[in-house]
């Protein structure tokens, strides 16, 4: 079985943008993949600090939950058209994969949604997203995800008033799956 890990989220309880990685985390689950989250207080880390190798247990978790994964669903809101802070930071901790026998997010299918208040910062948070992939070594799933929560708004249950919305975020899920799965390790 694959292990598929969402990463991402707000410090707001049930967010829009948590509300979204679990929609895609539960297409990922009916794909037949092991699904984890970390949101919220789980990474909210302090800022990622590159000269001293001390980490908070929340970011030791974080870093092994990352090297465990087969694949990864990041989902960001969109803040003034940039991932969010929050994150951002999260992700500069997969700095201290550096070293692994498989680096960063090398050889991991990783599926992108960004969640903002008008298309410009949720098409904009999701080309950062890709990019950030690529930098990390990671593989772009050919579907990434921009949700306008200006016109779309997803519900606890994992429904939307969007129906095609929920589709996209089930299919991200059921690529990092797929690609986990037929392309371990690349």
């Amino acid at each position: 079985m694959v292990n598929i890990l969402g990463i991402g989220g707000s410090l707001r309880a049930s967010s829009q943008t948590e509300r979204a990685m679990r929609v895609a985390l539960s297409g990922a689950a009916d794909s037949g993949a092991h699904t984890s989250l970390l949101t919220g207080d789980a990474i909210a880390l302090p800022f990622y600090d590159a000269t001293t190798e001390e980490r908070t247990v929340a970011a030791q978790r974080l870093v092994a939950a990352v090297r465990e994964a087969d694949g990864i669903i990041v989902v960001s809101p969109g803040y003034h058209g940039a991932v969010s802070g929050l994150v951002k930071n999260a992700l500069d901790y997969l700095e201290d994969l550096r070293y692994e026998d498989r680096p960063y997010l090398d050889g991991q299918a990783v599926g992108a949604v960004a969640v903002a208040y008008g298309w410009q910062a949720a098409v904009t948070t999701l080309e950062q997203l890709r990019t950030i992939t690529h930098a990390l070594r990671g593989w772009s799933t050919p579907l990434g995800g921009a949700v306008n929560s200006a016109e779309v708004k997803l519900d606890e249950s994992g429904g939307a008033s969007d129906e095609k919305t929920v589709n996209t975020l089930r299919t991200i899920g059921q690529q990092v799956t797929t690609f986990a799965r037929g392309f371990p390790g690349f």
